[in-house]
């Protein structure tokens, strides 16, 4: 419920919530128990402080079709980094990116992908993030009412 409350907390101080918190709390932390416990596809690292967790962050190992060139067969997503604006300053989220990143070198990611806000693109360009100019994206969703 705590990693749930975080996500809350992180989106709605972004964008105006249209789905009542505890009710959201409840669907999404389902959501991260099933992610957690299925074929290592999705990983979580959090920082605690003397509160309880005060910071997360989410990796999605993304499969590549196999390929005959000497090219690595995963992606990382790094999604949901977030912490707690009483931990804020202390190094929690360096430590989350420097944990998430080692990660992905032991299981041989070929390239990380993620998308900041602009507060968080300081803290990833420290750790070798920057603008793809090989890459392409399209925005389906444009604000629409999703619920």
């Amino acid at each position: 419920m705590t990693l749930g409350a975080l996500r809350y907390d992180f989106r709605a101080g972004m964008n105006e919530a249209v789905e009542n918190r505890e009710e959201f709390i409840e669907r999404c932390s389902s959501w991260m128990e099933e992610r957690l416990g299925a074929a290592e596809r999705w990983v979580c690292w959090v920082v605690e402080d003397d509160a309880g967790i005060a910071g997360q962050l989410w990796l999605e190992i993304v499969e590549k079709i196999p390929n005959p060139a000497p090219e690595l067969e995963v992606h990382g997503y790094i999604t949901n980094v977030y912490v707690d604006p009483r931990a804020r300053g202390a190094g929690a989220g360096e430590a989350l990116v420097r944990a998430a990143l080692a990660y992905c070198r032991e299981q041989r990611v070929d390239s990380v992908i993620l998308w900041p806000t602009e507060r968080s693109r300081t803290l990833y360009a420290r750790h070798g993030f920057a603008a793809p100019d090989d890459m392409m994206e399209l925005v389906l969703d444009a604000g629409r009412d999703l619920h």
